[in-house]
């Protein structure tokens, strides 16, 4: 993209990199012929002629006047000539060429080899870099090294020598026939011989005298020879080692910058003095203006002379376009056709050449592009590409279009491509002139492109170079491409590594982990750190090569091939160290640190496992009344107890000496392949000494902890360790080891004990653990988050599992250990069953004062001494002319009730106790148990006075017999029910007996004269069975003081045996059964005692063979038993008065006679606490008050809302199962066609009467019947009031305070007596 004349301005060129080395490579060069005497002199001072002559050949201010083509002159203030002795103006060897080139990689390698021993910078410090300070320094080296390859090319002048320099020594004999001898064709080079440049070069005598063989008295008469002979003008005498061994002192050798490959010494041009350097450097000076630039200038200003009288001009240019067209059906040619010195071609190159050495780039840009269309027409693709290069240099020193000048370098490489292998090394040095052009104008994201493209072209080692330089160019873009810059990082170390360069390797590599460091590309990551770790073994650098092949350990991305490769490597790489591999924070397996759970018991004990994952509130208020609290000033334990009434023990734990401290954390195995730990245990420290040498360790330690935690400092943290290892040795405390096998990508939680067995203050570091037998790894514990976590809890409520990793041992306390025997995973609803609690005192001391709470007192309940004694379920059985068996019920408060076991039970050291409970699965579902126990200490000093033992069971209760109820009035008889009970066996594969049905508070019987209830033996699985009862009200009016005295359950009981009564039947108001169902009741929100309106009902079946797993080794009981509570099974209605209709249901009359009068009577019952006021209003059947809609209103009132008057439909639709309709009867009664009334009620119309709580009174009523037929006697109405006393309310307001209820329908059939 062509950019604005402003945009496209930037630093002078000639200061840019690039002009720099354009000024240095693209210079005259000087061929030097000398004799060997003139060495042997140099030599004295460590070096040659030409290394002599090397430092005084660049001139930063000669300030010399030029003027080549043009008539405006300019001035040159830097200029730099180029030395070589003949023998070496030829094309390097290839071979040589390259080793020189493996030996600058190789040389800077050794520069960098202490860089290996660092980290890898950070990203961020690498951006933070300058270039110069990024961007290693040898990189120019060897791109000026890999320049210099092409040196001498035959199709490029800037390399042919401009002049000769011949050297001969004042000893030499005969010099004036030495100087031409030495110019003779045998020791000329191929350019010169074979016609690619012209022979005739500016020639240049020099005598050398050695002034350590005597005065220069000879030396100046030879020189007078030299004069006549060769010109005065081209001869010169320099006299050399004039200093005395070394004595001269030079502030600055001159030599150091260009023999930095040698070690610097005093031998190094000792024996020149000042006077020498004076004048060699007076020597280059006038060598370089007087002779080799004038030359220059001439041979410029001859040469434009000839090209413009043949070639510039049209006619010229028609001539030459005329004579070439012929050429263009020419095969292809690498170099073209032969063109020698003094073909046109050649001059116009030398022209261009020469101007662009001596700054004229305009005069040698209109050249190369006056040669570039011949050499494209003579298909002389080598030589056009050279001239396309040279006009894209001579843009870029002209700053001009940067257009321009990129595509003559892209021309130019993809000419130089095209040619093939003879063109592969042009086309590089053109990419890397061209790749500092795009530089230069900070291009660096193209620049990058045009390296990729040279590394394409280059073996391996040069690829590498060129692809580093690559990914600094995409480092210093704007804004950096860091992807690529690590990318191509990683594709120079691999050339590196192919070159068998792998410090190199390693250097790049590394480097690219700054871009892959946190980041998600992690098989690159993996790629990277795994061969730097190879490498760096077989560098013989073990310690680091395994801090790299840490990093992919843990590489649950990778396949299983690579994972068992990894892995393999790691090991074999510890192995060949000889010794454990010590390692901090080894991810392989990885430690799931919030998965920490340090388990450990102080005042609460904990039976299982299980116990311990419940969390601390559900504990604490299932202790809430049964506990002791402690005072608000005391947040722990540790306060009362002075010696650790420091605050730097505020925050820590209390356990019990000789009681394990358990940590379990999770342990993951993030590969697909099985691996192997062994050795696992905590690391640990404990104090056991005063108060004041305690409490400043403990100082100490936190100190230490927290700069571990914060710093991450591996170093501290060894250190720690090895004094944690020495005291673990000691007899204060016992740690347990683990060894465990992972399979691929499996997590188990690991739990690791220390067991105190001093009083002190215990620190749990943390941990270590043993890979497959050979690396030892360590993981601290970070406190500091620890306590954070605990202070964002209940601190004064500290769980037991708390993360805190400080302990405060006190001196041991007596412990129970407690496990429930017989405890089923699995029952089935109903299961009523006998337990034994197994509690055991391992200590020499007693424990005293017993209580135990239960979370779930519906299911688990405990029982008496006295049951352990009893057959099981025979105990339960009603005895003759007993209604309570064998035990007294256990005293229960309430569902948060705690039991309190008898004052003379304890546990003396070393004994056990087994105590009876009673299971009754009570509904289906997964039910939890949480039970503690309370006891106290005997005889123990110390503040701890008491502890608790916490147990949890899980129980599984599987559905078995559900069993529905319904209960409707009786149509015959007041306070009398009938009851349906529906009964489906939900088992699976259980066979249940129903044995028998109780009501609590009501009489049940058999509605079958028989007493036979149930048609079959058994109620197979998936069965229903419907029962039919009638239920009675046996229950007497409650007073005050008989509801605090009633206990026992009062009932009745039917049996369900298809025999009848045969079978005995079971005592409900047995202790278990009662319970179980004062229980249930509490459950439900209702007393024992309940209303008067519900009725409970309690259905016991057996199971001869019960299928549901059991503990092994335990046998069942040869029947099992199951109780169903169906409980608060209402018979009323929002009325609590019950009325009834009773009399006569047919009467004969003769009507001729007189009317019928027949007598009738209501009874009515006051259901309810209070006294209530009833009031009966009646209403005859005229044809002027009954009208048609009035009965139908009624009639439906009745059918619809019979319950609302505390009864149920007992019409004939309801009773007989008959469809009728009850209203068209009483419309077809009512509306005779004649109008007479059918009937009418006798005495008074309304009726008052006052009933107490639970008493029934007769109402006598009479009416009057006109004419035979069917009547329903129901166009009555009941008012009540409810009277409660002033001091009670009205009560939960479930029931209303006055109604007025209809009529039941009362059938009466009157026929006419015959």
């Amino acid at each position: 993209m062509m950019l604005a004349p402003s945009e496209t301005r930037m630093v002078d060129p000639a200061k840019t990199f690039l002009g720099k080395m354009l000024l240095e490579e693209i210079t005259p060069v000087v061929m030097v012929l000398r004799t060997p005497l003139v060495e042997e002199a140099c030599l004295k001072n460590g070096f040659n002629f030409v290394e002599m002559l090397h430092p005084f050949c660049l001139f930063k201010n000669i300030d010399v006047p030029v003027r080549t083509a043009s008539d405006q002159p300019y001035r040159l203030h830097k200029f730099k000539l180029r030395l070589f002795y003949a023998s070496d103006v030829r094309q390097p060897n290839v071979e040589a060429a390259e080793e020189q080139l493996k030996q600058v990689v190789v040389h800077a390698a050794e520069r960098d080899v202490s860089d290996l021993h660092s980290d890898p910078p950070e990203l961020e410090s690498v951006l933070n870099q300058t270039k110069p300070e990024a961007l290693p320094s040898w990189f120019k080296i060897f791109n000026k090294e890999l320049i210099r390859t092409l040196a001498f090319s035959e199709h490029e002048a800037f390399d042919h020598p401009v002049a000769c320099l011949l050297v001969v020594s004042s000893k030499d004999e005969q010099p004036i026939n030495k100087f031409v001898d030495l110019f003779n064709t045998n020791q000329l080079p191929s350019l010169l011989n074979d016609g690619a440049m012209d022979p005739k070069i500016l020639k240049y005598y020099l005598l050398v005298h050695d002034n350590q063989d005597g005065t220069s008295e000879m030396a100046s008469n030879i020189l007078t020879e030299m004069r006549g002979t060769f010109g005065s003008n081209d001869c010169r005498l320099l006299c050399i080692n004039s200093g005395k061994d070394g004595s001269e002192e030079k502030q600055d050798n001159p030599w150091s910058a260009y023999k930095n490959d040698v070690p610097l010494s005093e031998d190094l041009g000792c024996l020149l003095n000042v006077n020498d350097l004076n004048e060699i450097k007076d020597l280059m000076q006038d060598l370089s203006s007087k002779h080799i630039i004038p030359h220059m200038e001439q041979k410029i200003r001859m040469l434009n002379q000839q090209v413009s009288a043949t070639r510039k001009g049209f006619r010229n240019q028609i001539r030459n376009l005329w004579w070439r067209k012929g050429k263009e059906d020419t095969p292809d040619a690498a170099s073209g056709a032969m063109y020698t010195f003094s073909s046109v071609e050649s001059q116009i190159r030398v022209l261009g050449d020469y101007a662009f050495m001596l700054r004229d780039y305009e005069l040698a840009l209109s050249n190369y592009r006056l040669l570039s269309t011949d050499y494209k027409l003579d298909k002389a693709w080598k030589r056009y590409a050279g001239i396309q290069e040279m006009m894209g240099l001579a843009y870029f020193m002209l700053d001009q279009s940067r257009k321009d000048a990129e595509y003559c370098m892209e021309t130019a490489f993809s000419t130089y491509l095209k040619i093939g292998s003879s063109g592969q090394r042009n086309a590089t040095r053109c990419g890397l002139w061209w790749a500092e052009m795009l530089k230069a104008r900070d291009q660096h994201k193209e620049a990058a492109s045009v390296y990729f493209r040279i590394s394409n072209e280059e073996p391996s080692l040069h690829a590498a170079v060129m692809l580093e330089q690559a990914s600094y160019c995409y480092l210093f873009s704007n804004p950096p491409m860091l992807r690529k810059y690590g990318f191509h990082l990683v594709l120079a170390g691999n050339r590196y590594y192919l070159s068998d360069q792998r410090k190199h390797a390693i250097r790049t590599y590394r480097s690219s982990l700054s871009v892959y460091k946190g980041n998600s590309w992690n098989y690159i990551k993996d790629h990277v750190h795994y061969h730097v770790g190879r490498w760096y073994a077989i560098l013989g650098m073990s310690d680091v090569a395994v801090k790299h092949m840490l990093e992919v350990l843990a590489c649950s991305h990778e396949s299983i091939s690579t994972q068992e490769l990894f892995l393999r490597d790691f090991l074999q790489i510890v192995q060949k160290m000889g010794k454990e591999f010590e390692v901090f924070r080894l991810q392989l397996p990885i430690t799931n640190m919030p998965s920490l759970k340090i388990i450990f018991e102080d005042h609460r004990t904990y039976a299982s496992s299980t116990a311990v994952s419940v969390r601390e509130s559900l504990w604490q208020s299932l202790e809430e009344n049964m506990v002791p609290s402690l005072p608000t000033s005391r947040t722990n334990w540790l306060e009362s107890q002075p010696k650790y009434s420091s605050k730097k023990y505020k925050d820590s734990s209390i356990c019990v000496a000789g009681e394990a401290i358990k940590v379990g954390i999770e342990f993951r195995n993030p590969l697909q392949i099985p691996i192997s730990v062994s050795g696992a245990s905590l690391i640990c420290e404990l104090s056991a000494r005063s108060e004041a040498a305690a409490s400043e360790i403990g100082g100490q330690y936190r100190d230490s902890l927290v700069s571990v935690s914060r710093q991450q400092n591996d170093t501290e943290f060894r250190k720690l360790v090895s004094s944690w290892e020495q005291n673990s040795s000691n007899s204060l405390f016992t740690l347990s080891e683990v060894n465990f096998s992972l399979g691929g990508g499996e997590t188990i939680m690991v739990q690791l004990s220390v067991t105190p067995k001093v009083e002190g203050v215990l620190k749990i570091v943390g941990m270590r653990w043993k890979l497959s037998g050979t690396v030892v790894s360590y993981q601290n514990f970070d406190s500091d988050d620890a306590k954070r976590k605990n202070v964002k809890g209940r601190r004064k409520g500290k769980q037991s599992s708390s993360k805190n990793l400080e302990f405060v041992v006190i001196k041991s306390l007596p412990k129970l250990g407690g496990c429930i025997h017989h405890l089923p995973k699995r029952v089935y609803a109903g299961d009523l069953r006998r337990l034994v609690l197994e509690l055991t005192n391992d200590s020499e001391s007693s424990v005293k004062t017993l209580k135990m709470k239960i979370s779930h007192p519906r299911f688990l309940i405990p029982g008496s001494l006295e049951d352990m004694n009893v057959e099981f379920p025979s105990c339960l059985e009603r005895q003759a002319n007993c209604r309570n068996s064998h035990v007294q019920a256990n005293t229960v408060k309430g569902s948060n009730s705690c039991f309190s076991f008898p004052e003379d039970v304890d546990i003396q050291g070393g004994k056990t106790l087994l105590w009876p409970l009673w299971l009754h699965a009570a509904v289906p579902g997964s039910i939890c148990l949480y039970i503690t126990i309370y006891y106290e200490m005997e005889n123990v000093l110390s503040e701890m006075k008491y502890r608790t033992l916490r147990m949890h069971y899980d129980l599984e209760v599987l559905p078995s017999l559900e069993m529905s109820v319904q209960i409707s009035p009786c149509p015959s008889k007041l306070q009398e029910f009938l009851v349906r009970m529906d009964v489906v066996n939900k088992t699976s594969s259980e066979n249940l007996q129903l044995h028998q049905l109780s009501s609590v508070g009501w009489e049940i019987s058999s509605l079958e004269p028989d007493g036979t209830i149930c048609p079959s033996e058994l109620l197979m699985d998936g069965q229903a069975l419907s029962f039919f009862f009638k239920l009675k009200n046996c229950r007497k009016p409650l007073t005050e003081g008989s509801i605090t005295s009633a206990r026992l359950l009062q009932g009745s009981d039917v049996s369900l045996d298809p025999q009848g009564s045969n079978e005995v039947l079971f005592d409900i108001s047995s202790s278990v059964l009662e319970d179980f169902y004062h229980y249930e009741r509490l459950h439900l929100g209702k007393s024992i005692q309940g209303h008067q309106t519900t009725v409970d009902f309690i259905l016991i079946s057996q199971s001869q063979v019960n299928s549901v797993n059991h503990e092994p080794g335990w046998q069942s009981d040869s029947t099992q038993l199951f109780s169903h509570y169906a409980c608060l099974c209402s018979i009323a209605s929002t009325s609590p008065v019950w009325f009834l209709m009773d009399g006569p249901r047919i009467v004969s009359h003769d009507f001729s006679i007189s009317f019928c009068e027949i007598r009738l009577r209501m009874t009515i019952h006051n259901s309810s606490n209070a006294a209530v006021s009833v009031r009966i209003d009646t209403s005859d059947a005229t044809s002027s008050t009954v009208r048609l809609s009035d009965v139908a209103a009624a009639s439906q009132y009745s059918v619809s809302s019979g319950n609302q008057t505390g009864w149920r439909d007992v019409s004939l639709v309801n009773d007989i199962k008959i469809t009728s309709d009850v209203s068209s009867s009483l419309i077809s009664k009512a509306s005779s066609p004649d109008g007479i009334t059918p009937f009418v009620w006798c005495a008074s119309s309304s009726t008052r009467v006052e009933l107490e709580s639970m008493s029934t009174t007769e109402i006598p009523l009479q009416i009057c019947v006109f004419s035979p037929g069917t009547y329903n006697l129901s166009n009555y109405r009941v008012h009540w009031d409810l009277r409660f006393p002033e001091d009670k309310a009205l009560g939960d307001g479930s029931q209303q305070s006055s109604g007025i209820s209809p009529g039941h329908p009362f059938y009466l059939n009157v026929l006419q007596s015959p």
